[in-house]
């Protein structure tokens, strides 16, 4: 019974595992279209710019999963 369980319990957790990209973009999901600024201060950020970082290697791996909207700055974010 207990390795059962535990057998349950682990494939939960692999279930569960995201990288943090991911937990980003699904925030940005539950957002909508946001300014970095919104975006990371919803990440628990106090700077505008912290998940500055994380938008250029979303950008640079997984292209097809934001747009980015250029017309005016500040840029709107969107995940796809």
């Amino acid at each position: 019974m207990n390795l059962e369980k535990i057998l349950v319990t682990n494939m939960a957790q692999q279930e569960i595992l995201r990288t943090y990209e991911q937990i980003c973009l699904d925030k940005l999901k539950e957002l909508g279209i946001s300014t970095s600024a919104e975006w990371s201060a919803a990440m628990g950020y106090k700077s505008a710019n912290g998940l500055a970082k994380v938008i250029k290697r979303i950008n640079s791996k997984m292209p097809y999963k934001l747009k980015v909207h250029y017309d005016k700055r500040p840029r709107r974010y969107v995940a796809l």
